[in-house]
């Protein structure tokens, strides 16, 4: 196993034994909390943004910050990842921990997982150039990559369960009310 660093973080080293311990921890803990106050499990998350540059953004979420950005082409300085791929890492990061939650409860091993997302998006909505294109992704693709000794049938199990209960999957599948407001300063 081998520690990733980035300029913000490093996430530090893990052994399965070890992360099935804390998933086993953590999935104990929120069944015994929902199951004393069903009320427990509702979460709200919020980040907060701000336009800087051409057209980048800083966004604060909880104690961590990025830049979200866009490349020249799309009047960006290029500082930081795309809206878009944000959204595609964010739908490969909750699959990464759905992944590894429900193959500890369901006693499916793997030793590593690697998650590419793929999809296509017409510039065209965006520019609005043609009215008929739908503005975001036409189709995003998922390839997960299992490495173990579990048969296909159990992977595919696993990843029916996942499909189930991934909350950023879901996002991307079905709509979700958004209300916005503009308010002046």
């Amino acid at each position: 196993m081998t520690t990733t660093t980035n300029a913000q973080s490093t996430v530090p080293e893990i052994t399965a034994e070890d992360r099935a311990a804390r998933i086993t921890k953590a999935g104990t803990a929120w069944a015994e909390r929902i199951e004393a106050d069903r009320t427990s499990s509702q979460l709200s998350y919020a980040v907060k943004g701000a336009g800087v540059g051409s057209v980048a953004t800083t966004i604060r979420a909880g104690k961590h910050s990025f830049i979200v950005d866009e490349p020249s082409a799309l009047a960006g300085d290029n500082i930081g990842t795309s809206p878009v791929e944000y959204a595609l890492g964010a739908l490969v990061g909750c699959q990464v921990v759905v992944y590894r939650l429900y193959a500890q409860q369901l006693g499916i091993a793997f030793d590593e997982i690697v998650i590419k997302a793929e999809a296509d998006l017409d510039a065209a909505g965006l520019f609005g150039a043609d009215e008929s294109v739908r503005v975001g992704f036409s189709e995003v693709r998922l390839d997960i990559e299992l490495t173990g000794t579990e048969s296909d049938e159990r992977y595919d199990e696993l990843r029916q369960t996942v499909d189930a209960h991934c909350p950023v999957l879901d996002i991307f599948q079905n709509p979700t009310p958004v209300k916005t407001t503009i308010t002046r300063a």
